[in-house]
């Protein structure tokens, strides 16, 4: 039995997968069953792995699971009842007659909804799923397991109650209808995945016409924890960002979010460089330079990419002496630990550099605030208390460590409130407004 364990393992590893765990279920005098969790690839990988092991004299695959899919079997989230219904009592209070006088309580005061509902701790995620992270073009539907997750981050991580909303169009004039729409049901309005440009029409139009915070997390969390991680490489080597030099490698929705929010922060310099000349337009005007990319390759201290180019930057552009993020998931512009033996100071991936740092607390912060927006000084106050919570050789804190998402919350309200912000958020009530207006019109 021993020797068909080692034949299974070498099977296993002649594949190129990876044998993590075993686990013995059962020994009997003729029989040994044991459980292997084995990483793999994907599907097809999985399929040749089994194969493999089933031609094994002796061997047999009783049973193939997938943890992730089981794990999404149903789905991730669930909405459930903070009140116990046992009694008719509960039943009066929770809804006819009793919930009369709440709903006219609101109607009379649309800011009571605040108290009164789970308005003002919720956040609606909006997506068209057109630029899922590493999957591209995948629609809405596909999208779903996504939102999912970024739901169970803010319920886990902050205790704010997110409702996935797949919208099912490519325009972003129709996408903001919906969301203007939608928008009363929640007291903050995330969006997610969506392509860029239209990403930025799309959240600039939300921003002006809605009086609550709109953040789009693939521009906003992503720059909140790079601005973390570029504080924290200068602190660990021995830099000074206003002398610094930083370059942003790729302008999509990300990187032209990571520009402006660095050069806002204050670095000695802000290199950026990307294909598309509108790109650049967009962001060279606020005080940022455009360059080759062998230019700012050459200059930079700082090296931040998010092309989503696999091996973009080869090892021979690598500096020493450079810090390099290369941010684009699910395979870098450069592996960390070959930028690391080609002479950089520090290296790290988007694995480590995640928005889930930024978003949960950057929201907690506005809902507890009631501000009615999130403002660049508030990122930069999210970004540094995640720089801050980093400990010993950290680039970044760990994403499920609550207290950094505690005090990232903590600085975004108190700068909510150094701004003037706080109880600023407005439940537009378009039913009690066109009543005015009809009754005005009347008399």
């Amino acid at each position: 039995r021993h020797d068909r364990l080692a034949k299974i393992a070498v099977a296993i590893a002649d594949r190129g997968a990876e044998l993590s765990d075993v686990a013995t279920v059962r020994i009997d005098a003729s029989h040994a069953v044991r459980r292997l969790s084995l990483r793999t690839l994907d599907d097809a990988h999985t399929e040749r792995v089994v194969t493999a092991l089933r031609t094994i004299p002796g061997v047999a695959v009783q049973e193939v699971t997938d943890p992730v899919l089981d794990c999404h079997r149903g789905g991730k989230i669930h909405q459930r009842s903070r009140i116990a219904l046992r009694t008719n009592d509960d039943l009066r209070r929770v809804y006819t007659p009793g919930v009369a006088r709440v709903a006219m309580s609101i109607r009379d005061d649309p800011t009571r909804a605040l108290e009164l509902t789970g308005i003002g701790n919720s956040v609606g995620i909006f997506t068209n799923g057109s630029r899922v992270l590493g999957l591209g073009d995948i629609g809405p539907l596909a999208s779903m397991p996504v939102m999912e997750g970024k739901a169970v981050l803010y319920d886990e991580l902050v205790g704010i109650s997110a409702t996935p909303i797949l919208v099912d169009t490519a325009d972003p004039g129709a996408f903001v209808q919906t969301v203007l729409h939608i928008a009363p049901s929640f007291a903050g309005i995330h969006l997610e995945d969506i392509r860029s440009p239209e990403c930025f029409a799309i959240e600039d139009a939300l921003s002006r016409r809605l009086k609550r915070p709109v953040l789009h997390d693939d521009q906003h969390g992503t720059a909140t924890v790079a601005l973390a991680a570029v504080i924290r490489a200068c602190a660990l080597t021995g830099r000074r960002l206003a002398t610094a030099c930083v370059g942003q490698v790729g302008l999509g929705a990300a990187g032209s979010a990571i520009a402006l929010l660095v050069a806002r922060y204050g670095v000695g310099r802000v290199l950026v460089t990307d294909p598309s000349p509108s790109a650049v337009d967009r962001v060279a005007h606020r005080g940022i330079r455009a360059a080759s990319l062998e230019t700012l390759l050459r200059e930079a201290d700082v090296i931040i990419a998010t092309t989503g180019k696999a091996g973009l930057i080869s090892p021979a552009r690598v500096r020493r002496g450079q810090v390099v993020l290369a941010l684009s998931n699910p395979t870098p512009e450069i592996e960390p630990e070959v930028a690391l033996a080609a002479g950089a100071a520090l290296a790290a991936d988007g694995r480590s550099i995640n928005n889930a740092l930024a978003f949960p607390g950057l929201f907690r912060g506005a809902l507890q605030a009631r501000s009615c927006t999130i403002t660049p000084e508030m990122m930069i106050a999210a970004a540094q208390a995640i720089a801050a919570a980093a400990t010993d050789g950290e680039l970044v804190p760990d994403v499920l460590n609550r207290g950094v998402h505690a005090a990232v919350a903590q600085a975004v309200e108190s700068k909510a409130e150094e701004q003037g912000l706080r109880r600023t958020l407005v439940l537009d009530d378009c039913w009690t407004r066109k009543r005015a207006e009809s009754g005005s019109e009347s008399g």
